[in-house]
């Protein structure tokens, strides 16, 4: 082959990359596969109980979690429960995560703060969620502001840990360039260490959002009338395993959902990043 026929093959795009490409899947398809998992667990499980194979007593069947949830929803139960568990979570999540940003900026950007903070905040972070719940009811009563605070609090660690890494790993390379366009330090936050740190800060704010609902079930033992959390004592006092279940899933719908919202809100602030991700 003559050197001009090697010149042409190396400027040919590999093959491989196009079916690649040609095999993504779209957002539908994506959609679908990811409820299929699911999907196949809940027939397989029916099924089972229907030819006797399990008794799903303890464990119901997917049609009679199914009928629990559309006779919550029929009566309006249902609605008002979620709607007191979102309330919650967005007024803790909201508080949390804006107490997580800002310490975690002032201990991660100055070292006598640091120093001073995290020590103390690192063995904070390690008490558990019930831990709180009675002294929080001493301080606050068991109204609504209790249980807020408490969802705060589990909002706020990862957030302010995601916040406080991301600065601290930012390359020392990137600000010297800074400096050397004699940036001020207004415009060194803005133009280097907020796009350095952001993508972090975003997963930490996700990560901060899925404790919120985790610790709104401690919250809700507060003495609350309504709500998820109360939905499941509610079950599990009465031996109800079908409303049990039926919250649980409530719970995960909802999640997924905050969460879906939280990366469409936040994707356009990163839509800059040339991930491999995107490629893959």
């Amino acid at each position: 082959m003559s050197a001009h026929g090697l010149a042409t093959d190396t400027t040919t795009p590999p093959a491989r990359t196009l079916p690649r490409r040609a095999a993504r899947l779209g957002s539908g398809g994506r959609l679908a596969l990811g409820f299929l998992l699911p999907l196949v667990l809940a027939v397989s499980w029916e099924l089972a109980v229907r030819h006797g194979l399990a008794q799903g007593r303890l464990l119901p069947p997917p049609s009679r979690i199914g009928a629990t949830l559309y006779g919550l929803a029929a009566s309006g139960e249902l609605w008002t429960h979620v709607a007191a568990t979102l309330l919650r979570v967005a007024l803790g999540f909201a508080f949390g995560a804006v107490a997580g940003i800002a310490v975690g900026a002032l201990t991660g950007t100055l070292p006598l703060a640091r120093d001073l903070l995290d020590p103390s905040l690192q063995a904070l972070r390690a008490v558990p969620s019930l831990a709180w719940v009675p002294l929080f009811i001493l301080w606050l009563g068991i109204l609504e502001t209790p249980k807020v605070a408490l969802i705060a609090v589990g909002v706020f660690f990862p957030v302010y840990v995601g916040v406080a890494g991301a600065i601290a790993s930012v390359d020392r390379k990137l600000v010297e360039v800074g400096r050397i366009f004699r940036l001020s330090k207004a415009a060194l936050a803005r133009r280097i260490l907020l796009p350095a740190v952001l993508p972090a800060t975003l997963v930490a704010l996700r990560t901060g959002l899925g404790l919120g609902f985790l610790f709104v079930v401690a919250a809700e033992l507060m003495g609350a009338s309504e709500g998820l959390g109360y939905l499941l004592v509610d079950g599990q006092q009465f031996s109800k395993p079908d409303q049990i279940l039926a919250a649980i899933i409530a719970f995960a719908v909802l999640g997924k959902l905050a969460d879906a919202a939280l990366v469409a809100l936040t994707k356009p602030l990163t839509r800059w990043q040339d991930t491999a991700r995107e490629s893959l």
